[in-house]
């Protein structure tokens, strides 16, 4: 058994890095070659915390795992992370246990890689301003992933607790971008690349907010209940998604699906987009909205990553198991 502990992550796998695994494995999907299990996430009625299982199989890769891990709300109080997870990889020629991955800052690392894979495949080549919807642990991430896609030349963003908008300050400034907090009316007014990065459980950003030519990665719904845009705007755009199933049952496309808006056959799999299987933005002033609800086999991508790299620096832990 090969551990890598969540201390080691942060030395060992680089952005680029991550988006390459899931970009790969999104691909990989579209052409029937990986495969996500159901997912379980469940309410635990203890400290408010959801808990569940992403699994699946890249036979590809031949990468076969699960992340185990969920969300508690008082952690942060702790001084830990609200998002606690685990990796684990199996061997699918034997099924024995293989690796064991501390999954905390992957799973920030590779929600992040997949907005900024939308924003590659989706955005305007011609986009300028990147509009930030979220100001919580996940959000410096996903700037900086997005920054790497385009030639950005301002943020602006808004947060439901404005308290907390000097993380997205103190990233651009590390960046080299202006910032501006603004209201979520002037953020849609400005933004040609909008990240939603919460867990609202009612919508945030309104139909009237965007304008012709936007793209939107909403990456925080990933549970039944949970919103972040108005369902109309999905009515109005062409909507991709990392999971066709998820998409609909969990993540932010379950609203319109639910208000008669959209139906299944009205989102495409952005690994179909990669793949050349399917076409991306087909106009400038297309709205392309693409709803990352998080797969197993992203987790299971970047950590079959994390562990190559591990083993190759010596700092991966084996044992027997």
């Amino acid at each position: 058994m090969i551990i890598v502990p969540e201390k080691e992550i942060a030395g060992l796998i680089s952005a680029e890095e991550c988006f390459e695994a899931v970009e790969a494995v999104f691909a990989a999907m579209a052409r029937g070659e990986a495969w996500n299990f159901p997912v379980v996430r469940e309410a635990i009625g203890h400290a408010d915390a959801l808990y569940g299982f992403k699994s699946g199989f890249d036979r590809a890769g031949l990468v076969l795992g699960l992340k185990s891990g969920g969300y508690w709300p008082g952690n942060m109080a702790r001084g830990l992370t609200n998002h606690q997870s685990t990796v684990v990889l199996f061997d699918p020629d034997t099924g024995q246990a293989r690796a064991l991955v501390g999954g905390n800052l992957l799973t920030a690392l590779r929600t992040a890689a997949a907005s900024a894979v939308s924003i590659r495949h989706l955005a305007r080549k011609d986009a300028r301003v990147l509009g930030m919807v979220g100001a919580g642990h996940q959000s410096a991430f996903q700037l900086r992933a997005a920054v790497r896609e385009r030639e950005f030349e301002k943020v602006v963003g808004w947060n439901y607790h404005p308290e907390m908008l000097p993380r997205l300050a103190e990233t651009a400034e590390e960046l080299g971008l202006p910032f501006e907090a603004v209201s979520l009316e002037e953020l849609g007014a400005q933004a040609d690349v909008i990240v939603t990065i919460t867990s609202s459980f009612e919508a945030q950003l309104k139909e009237a907010h965007i304008r012709p030519g936007t793209h939107l990665a909403c990456m925080g719904t990933d549970t039944k209940g949970k919103q972040e845009v108005d369902p109309a705007i999905l009515a109005r755009a062409r909507v991709f998604t990392d999971e066709v199933a998820q998409s609909v049952s969990i993540g932010e496309a379950q609203h319109a699906v639910a208000a008669g808006l959209i139906g299944a056959g009205d989102i495409t799999q952005i690994g179909a987009v990669i793949a050349g299987l399917a076409p991306g933005r087909q106009s400038a002033d297309e709205i392309t909205l693409f709803d990352g609800t998080g797969v197993g086999l992203q987790d299971l991508a970047v950590a079959a990553r994390a562990v190559e790299i591990a083993r190759a620096r010596g700092v991966a832990v084996e044992i027997d198991f």
